[in-house]
């Protein structure tokens, strides 16, 4: 009687302490929420980098793995052929919010506009562990829009 009714009480247990783990910081799915758009901002740094920003940054994830964090962004050019994309520190203030400009160079040669799926770029960038126990917010930026996540 006694090994059903511990089996129970431990089962209860496990069960009720699930809430907190779902919704605590130690659950990687509570890292960072989606992302909103927010108005460009303007660089402090002169680029060293001489490809050119993103027209537009349409998405914006923050993915946990094994070994720390993937963030995602997804841009739209204004035609095909942009190639070699990636996301690229900006060193600013703030050592809590990571400023990532979307760089990409232009085509070699004159492009087809097309539609908007076959115009999209996506870049990613992985930040270790230690790098995201101290930030709380990540900001894309790309020419004429920006997005932001954040804890």
């Amino acid at each position: 009687m006694k090994t059903p009714v511990t089996a129970a009480l431990v089962a209860v247990l496990v069960l009720t302490s699930c809430g907190a783990v779902r919704e605590s910081r130690l659950n990687p799915f509570n890292w960072f929420g989606r992302s909103e758009r927010v108005e460009t901002l303007a660089s402090q740094q002169q680029a060293a980098d001489p490809r050119l920003l993103v027209a537009d940054v349409t998405e914006l994830s923050v993915e946990p793995y094994t070994g720390g964090a993937i963030v995602r962004a997804t841009g739209v050019m204004e035609s095909q052929g942009w190639w070699e994309a990636e996301l690229v520190e900006v060193k600013g203030e703030d050592p809590t919010h990571l400023m990532l400009e979307f760089r990409i160079l232009p085509p070699v040669t004159q492009t087809p506009v097309g539609s908007q799926r076959t115009r999209e770029v996506t870049a990613a960038m992985a930040i270790s562990p230690r790098r995201l126990e101290d930030i709380s917010r990540i900001t894309v930026q790309g020419e004429r829009s920006a997005r932001t996540t954040g804890r």
